[in-house]
C-alpha cells in the first residue's frame, strides 16, 4: 500500500466511441481492480472552441496550429540548405505558414492537407527540424508556400468533426495491485494494438472490433483508447480536458505542497525540455516521467524542481554580479577625488602639536603645585598628637572650611606653625 494513489485520465477515441466499448472499458476495469471516480461526455464542438485537441498534443500541435511560423524557433540555415531559400525573405514575402492556416491559404480540408503532405514526403520535399517538426513545400498555383506539421490535421479532424465525440473516465487504483507500467502495458495495451494481449482494451478491441460497432479494423493510430502515460501527464490531461486546476487536483495538491510552483507545473504541462541531476542530464519532462507510480513520480517532479530553483538562483546572480561590475566601473571614476578627500582630512597644522603638548605640560604641574589644606592638617595633627601636646591637638580639630584656609589655620595654632610644609615636586 502507498501513501499516494495513482490516478490517471483515460478516454474512448473519438472512433470508437459505442456503447458496446464503454461496457467493455467498465467491465475491464472492474476484472483489474481499477476505481472509476467519474465519468463524461466531451463533444466536439467544445473540442474545437477549446482547442482541447491540440493542447493535448501539444509538442505538435504548438507548430500546427497554436502558433505561428514567426514564433517558431526555426534553424534558419537548415531551412536554407533544404529549400534553397532564405528563411527572412519567405516570411517577408509571405510564403509560411502553420498548418491550419495553410489549409485556408489553399482552401482545403484535413484530408486534402494530409494528401498533400504525404505526396511531399514522397517527393522529398519534406524536412524534419526535431521531434513533432516538420516542414514541408506545397504547390499553390503557380509557386509554393511552406508548410509546418500539416499531418495533425487530419489526427485534428478525428476529433471535431460534426457529430463525434471522446468519453472519458477519471479512475484510480493502488500501485501495490497494478505499478502504472502494467496500467498502460497490460490494463490498456501497447500503442499497436497488434501486439496487445488479448485480455488489455486495446487487444480486445481489436479482436472485437465489428461486434463492438467500430467502423474500421484499430490501428497504431485508430486504436481505440487513450491514458496517461504517468501521474504527472494525468494531472495536465484533467487541466486541460476538464479546467481542473492543479490546487484542486489530488496529484496537483501534492506537487504543491512538495515545492513545485503553479508556473513551473503549467511549463510542465507543454512537455519542455528539463535539466536535472548531479552529472546534469537534459530530457522531455514526460519522458522522464513515464510509466512511474505516483510516490516515485512526486519525488521526481521534487527533485527535478530543485534544479530549475538552483537554475533560476544562478541567473539571478550572474545579473547581480554584471550589476555590480557596471557599480564599480562608475565608482572608479570617483577614486582620485576620494584621495584627495582622504589627504585634506589628515592634514595638521605645522607645529600644533608642540603647542597643545607644552600646555597640557603646564596644567598638569600647576595641578601637582597646588597644596591641600584638609591633608596638611591631618599630617599635623598627627604630629602633635605623637608629641602630646593636647592643646594644639584641640586647635587642630577645628572644622576646616576650604582651600583659603591654610593662612588661617596656621594663625589658629601657633605651635604647628614649626612644622615644614611638606616638599613641593618641581614640574
Amino acid at each position: 500500500f502507498t501513501m499516494v494513489k495513482n490516478s490517471a485520465f483515460v478516454f474512448i477515441k473519438p472512433h470508437a466511441v459505442t456503447d458496446k466499448v464503454k461496457e467493455l472499458v467498465q467491465k475491464t476495469f472492474e476484472a483489474k481492480g481499477i476505481e472509476i471516480r467519474k465519468e463524461g461526455s466531451i463533444e466536439a464542438a467544445e473540442i474545437d472552441k477549446r482547442m482541447l485537441v491540440d493542447r493535448h498534443y501539444y509538442s505538435i500541435a504548438s507548430k500546427a496550429t497554436l502558433k505561428k511560423p514567426t514564433e517558431l524557433n526555426i534553424p534558419k540555415d537548415k531551412f536554407k540548405d533544404f529549400f534553397g531559400v532564405d528563411w527572412d525573405e519567405a516570411v517577408e514575402a509571405g510564403k509560411v505558414f502553420n498548418a491550419k492556416d495553410a489549409c485556408e491559404k489553399l482552401q482545403i480540408d484535413a484530408d486534402k492537407m494530409n494528401e498533400m503532405w504525404g505526396t511531399a514526403k514522397k517527393e522529398k520535399k519534406l524536412v524534419k527540424f526535431g521531434g513533432g517538426f516538420y516542414c514541408a513545400s506545397l504547390p499553390c498555383g503557380d509557386d509554393v508556400i511552406y508548410a509546418f506539421n500539416g499531418f495533425f490535421m487530419s489526427m485534428r479532424s478525428k476529433f471535431v468533426a460534426e457529430g463525434v465525440s471522446i468519453y472519458y473516465y477519471l479512475v484510480d487504483w493502488e500501485s501495490s495491485a497494478c505499478a502504472w507500467e502494467d496500467f498502460r502495458g497490460k490494463v490498456l495495451g501497447p500503442t499497436d494494438p497488434e501486439v496487445a494481449p488479448a485480455d488489455s482494451l486495446r487487444g480486445a478491441i481489436l479482436a472485437q472490433w465489428e461486434e463492438l460497432g467500430l467502423k474500421s479494423k484499430p490501428d497504431t493510430g485508430d486504436n481505440g483508447v487513450h491514458a496517461s502515460a504517468s501521474p504527472f501527464e494525468a494531472l495536465a490531461e484533467r487541466v486541460n480536458w476538464l479546467g481542473y486546476r492543479a490546487d484542486r487536483d489530488p496529484f496537483g495538491k501534492l506537487m504543491l505542497k512538495a515545492g513545485v510552483s503553479r508556473s513551473l507545473i503549467k511549463d510542465w504541462s507543454n512537455d519542455p525540455q528539463v535539466t536535472f541531476g548531479v552529472l546534469p542530464m537534459t530530457k522531455s519532462i514526460f519522458d522522464t516521467l513515464e510509466d512511474m507510480d505516483s510516490d516515485l513520480c512526486l519525488a521526481h517532479c521534487q527533485m527535478i524542481a530543485s534544479f530549475a530553483g538552483e537554475k533560476k538562483e544562478a541567473k539571478k546572480e550572474g545579473g547581480s554580479s554584471k550589476e555590480v561590475e557596471v557599480l564599480k566601473a562608475k565608482l572608479s571614476a570617483y577614486e582620485e577625488l576620494a584621495r584627495s578627500v582622504a589627504a585634506i582630512q589628515a592634514f595638521k597644522v605645522p607645529g600644533n602639536e608642540d603647542v597643545k603638548a607644552k600646555a597640557k605640560a603646564k596644567a598638569r604641574s600647576a595641578a601637582k603645585a597646588k597644596p591641600k589644606a584638609k591633608t596638611r592638617v591631618r599630617k599635623v595633627k598627627k604630629e602633635v598628637e605623637s608629641s602630646g601636646d593636647t592643646e594644639a591637638v584641640g586647635q587642630s580639630e577645628a572644622p576646616v572650611d576650604s582651600d583659603s584656609k591654610a593662612s588661617a589655620d596656621a594663625s589658629a595654632a601657633p605651635a604647628v606653625v614649626e612644622v615644614p610644609p611638606p616638599p613641593v615636586e618641581s614640574a
